[in-house]
């Protein structure tokens, strides 16, 4: 078995250490080959040359289309296992060995995992609330990270193109679609975990998306060019 980790990258240059330190703890832990592959995207920072510090393999996609940045690094992995993770984010040490378990059981055809934030307020609370009332029709257990075979990731076409955001819900809802097909459950892995950074709430406050319901529900439509821009592609960071 050998992972390949997925990491898509704009301007992550004041995350990104802390995620690749993260991968490679949890490398160290797993007998198995690791590749880490960060997709820049339009960085005009140091992101590259922490990436190529760490070893990372490297490829450029400009797109503001978070699914693009992801399958192009998904088109030169090699590994028989893919791993996402977002720059801003930090994988348990056990995440990969908890991964190889739950795949070799057989019983599932990948999944996501817990999230937990860098720090918690009662604004942050009650804005996921809001979020979690678009999100939960969708009946996604769990995201943060996706995992899978890649014969599998293939079999789905990877991340649909034409969803500039909720891209992860629409990935994982038919990765689960696909997973009754071949007999096989959604995962999650209980037992491990993200951290992810607080930094949306940090540029536009704990309580925006409770006061904003709007802004939510554009993102929900998937397709908002604009509101995607605002949020991910054209935030200062």
């Amino acid at each position: 078995m050998k992972f390949s980790i997925l990491i898509p990258a704009h301007n992550e240059e004041f995350f990104i250490q802390k995620c690749l330190d993260a991968v490679d703890k949890a490398r160290t832990r797993s007998k198995h080959e690791v590749e880490v592959i960060v997709c820049l995207n339009r960085c005009t920072d140091g992101t590259e040359k922490l990436a190529r510090e760490f070893g990372a393999k490297i490829v450029k996609e400009d797109a503001k289309n978070l699914s693009k940045i992801r399958n192009t690094a998904a088109k030169v992995a090699t590994g028989d296992v893919i791993v996402t993770i977002d720059a801003d984010s930090q994988m348990s040490e056990n995440t990969l060995t908890e991964i190889e378990r739950l795949l070799l059981i057989g019983k599932y055809i990948g999944g996501g995992t817990k999230i937990k934030t860098e720090r918690v307020s009662l604004g942050i609370i009650c804005s996921t609330l809001v979020i979690a009332r678009y999100a939960l029709p969708w009946k996604i257990p769990s995201a943060g990270i996706f995992w899978c075979y890649k014969k599998d990731f293939d079999a789905i076409g990877g991340f649909n193109e034409k969803m500039l955001s909720i891209e992860d819900l629409d990935f994982a809802k038919r990765l689960k679609e696909y997973g009754k097909s071949q007999g096989k459950k959604y995962g999650t892995l209980w037992k491990s975990h993200i951290i992810t950074s607080c930094r949306k709430f940090d540029k536009f406050g704990d309580w925006y998306f409770f006061k904003n319901p709007k802004v939510v529900r554009a993102l929900f439509q998937g397709t908002d060019q604009e509101s995607t821009n605002r949020f991910y592609y054209e935030m200062k960071r």
